[in-house]
């Protein structure tokens, strides 16, 4: 029987308020709260509440013969503890089925894997805590950022201890090889990897409700029909996509949910398919051969590459200044500036300077909530530029920067004392007004 690996994706970043030039060391606080609530507010109700329902319900009609794993941030994580509590409990509920495998991720969804493997290592363990303390369970299986895999990242991988590592099975690394079969890492074959299916994968995510689209519409017994007609040889199809093509990429009303609780139950039916985990599909099957991904590779538009994020001057430029600043991070123990620095490192900052408006139906543009990529850089720019201050003053880089920070502590600290006066001097002043007063009473 041929394994059906469903996997997915949900990730929102804590998005940047204006940030303009005039704040660069006045204002420290970077976020758009009302944004970030209302969004996160909208696809909870849209997708993730209504979708997790269904789940449950899948989950206990059909048993442990229903499988689903899911990747998500620590940053999601911590908005939906901040504005909707509820989604939280909706995975904590399907967890207890034994149902859903949860995977490792980077805690803010970034770049790191590319330029720094000590905050690539921190952030994942940073994760791994999280996933624990709110599901139980320990990651076992590894999911880069927008699935950037190379045969480098896979090694560091590995060395974390994790057994697989998910990815794109692009077209251009697999040539006539398919996705459909279990690889390992060209560098440590003890990583096994699972790669994307990602026309099966996309015909449910990007085209379901597309009425241009020559196979719409699409029914389950059609989509069940493609899957069992795979090769005969195939050995697991790899469904993964973002969670959010449920209810909001792909409407309800287009019939998405009828259509997801149709799929599992006629997978489940099937003496061609069953569903697994992909640990589960790990441990079961052998792996056929190495595949060798010298360079990085990601899911994103036609490319497959990581020009969505690092194409253009922009986006290296910005890149390149925050990771700059690792050297600093690293000696840094003030506990705000180390949730801003994982703020900063989400990879959606350097997606919304993408000046890839002509690719796959110009994604980039409607994800960003600035009017221009150059917009999004200059944002970006001046938060970066503002919380370098705040490092400077917490961790000096040099022995000026060091005389600046004793000094500007040295005002801090006058500054309390003057306020403490002031705040005596009040209420001395009262004080003696209160006893006139009595005085004059007498």
């Amino acid at each position: 029987m041929k394994s059906i690996c469903l996997f997915f994706q949900i990730h929102q970043p804590f998005r940047h308020r204006r940030y303009r030039f005039f704040d660069i060391g006045n204002d420290h606080y970077y976020y758009d709260d009302y944004s970030n609530e209302s969004i996160i507010r909208n696809i909870a109700d849209k997708s993730y509440l209504p979708a997790n329902k269904l789940l449950l319900e899948l989950a206990k009609k059909l048993g442990d013969k229903f499988k689903v794993a899911f990747s998500i941030t620590g940053v999601a994580l911590e908005q939906f503890e901040l504005y909707a509590p509820d989604v939280i409990e909706s995975f904590q509920k399907l967890a207890k089925t034994g149902c859903v495998e949860f995977l490792a991720e980077t805690y803010s969804h970034s770049l790191s894997s590319l330029r720094d493997i000590n905050a690539f290592t921190d952030q994942v363990k940073k994760h791994d805590d999280q996933i624990f303390r709110l599901f139980g369970q320990k990651p076992r299986v590894f999911r880069n950022t927008e699935m950037i895999y190379s045969d480098e990242i896979g090694e560091k991988v590995a060395k974390l201890g994790y057994s697989a590592m998910l990815t794109e099975g692009a077209k251009h690394v697999l040539g006539w090889k398919s996705p459909d079969f279990l690889y390992v890492n060209a560098i440590n074959p003890r990583l096994k990897v699972l790669m994307r299916n990602y026309k099966l994968s996309d015909d449910i995510g990007f085209r379901f409700s597309d009425k241009n689209w020559d196979k719409h519409p699409l029914t389950a017994e059609k989509y069940v029909g493609w899957l069992e007609k795979v090769g005969e040889k195939e050995e697991v199809i790899n469904l993964f996509m973002g969670y959010d093509s449920f209810g909001t990429r792909q409407p309800k009303e287009a019939g998405i949910f009828d259509f997801l609780k149709a799929l599992a139950e006629q997978v489940v039916k099937s003496d061609k398919l069953k569903f697994s985990t992909p640990s589960e599909a790990v441990d079961e099957l052998q792996p056929i051969s190495v595949v060798s991904v010298p360079h990085p590779i990601s899911w994103s538009d036609e490319e497959r590459d990581l020009s969505a994020w690092l194409g253009n001057e922009m986006q290296k430029e910005a890149f390149e200044k925050l990771y700059a600043m690792k050297g600093q991070m690293a000696r840094c123990t003030d506990a705000v500036l180390q949730k801003d620095w994982n703020y900063l490192q989400a990879s959606d900052h350097f997606f919304y300077m993408s000046t890839k408006y002509f690719a796959d139906g110009n994604p980039h543009k409607s994800y960003s909530h600035f009017d221009s990529p150059y917009e999004a850089f200059i944002n970006y720019m001046n938060v970066l530029s503002d919380f370098k201050i705040r490092l400077n003053a917490h961790v000096p880089e040099s022995e000026v920067e060091n005389e600046i920070a004793s000094l500007h502590r040295l005002l801090e600290e006058k500054e309390e004392k003057i306020k403490k006066m002031e705040a005596d001097l009040r209420r001395l002043q009262k004080t003696k007004k209160q006893k006139t007063t009595l005085r004059k009473k007498k």
